[in-house]
């Protein structure tokens, strides 16, 4: 899911004009840069994607809340964020290479929708530092914690949660540059169908 994060940013940022899908943090500076008039920003895009995660985040929130199994609220979540990224590859597609601005909207605010459930999911499941779409407090852990401070194997998650998104976005930002957003788009589902393929296997395993 962290390596994902990485490669839908990859497509929103060099693909739909400076918009994050992921990372609200960068998503809100960008609207402020937006407001200031400084170029190469799209309000309009920014707003669609922000609009998007808290609409994914929200319906999210209230479904896994009824949910108790861990398993399936991880299964739900990924299938959901697997269909919505699939839309957003047939947008991709239907709209050719040149974007339009309506192409454009629809895609960041579909791709943000489906990181606001990821979020969602990431929050239910609590995994330690790894929330999967931002990594500056799992940086600041790795050199503020006292070395055995902190739990057993927690540098490992931490290493391991900022080498996904590194690599995500490496990947991402090659494939787009190279072949295109759609392929990117392609890689991304292909990613969450395999987490669903082992969230799947590992809970009939028990």
């Amino acid at each position: 899911m962290t390596v994902v994060t990485g490669v839908v940013d990859a497509v929103s940022i060099l693909s739909l004009g400076r918009v994050f899908v992921a990372n609200m943090t960068g998503n809100v500076v960008f609207i402020g840069f937006a407001l200031a008039g400084a170029p190469g920003f799209s309000v309009a895009a920014s707003l669609f994607a922000l609009a998007g995660f808290l609409i994914g985040a929200l319906v999210a929130g209230a479904v896994i809340r009824r949910i108790a199994d861990r398993r399936l609220v991880l299964l739900r979540g990924l299938t959901a964020e697997l269909c919505l990224v699939g839309l957003a590859l047939i947008v991709s597609l239907a709209a050719g290479p040149g974007l339009a601005s309506g192409a454009v909207n629809t895609i960041a605010a579909t791709i943000a929708i489906a990181m606001g459930i990821q979020n969602a999911v990431a929050r239910k499941l609590a995994v330690p530092d790894l929330t999967t779409t931002v990594v500056t407090l799992t940086l600041t852990g790795l050199v503020a914690d006292r070395p055995g401070a902190t739990s057993p194997g927690a540098a490992t998650r931490r290493a391991f949660s900022v080498a996904g998104m590194f690599c995500g976005a490496i990947v991402g930002a090659a494939i787009v540059l190279n072949a295109g957003p759609s392929q990117a788009l392609a890689l991304a589902a292909g990613l969450l169908l395999c987490a669903i393929a082992l969230a799947f296997g590992r809970a009939s395993l028990t």
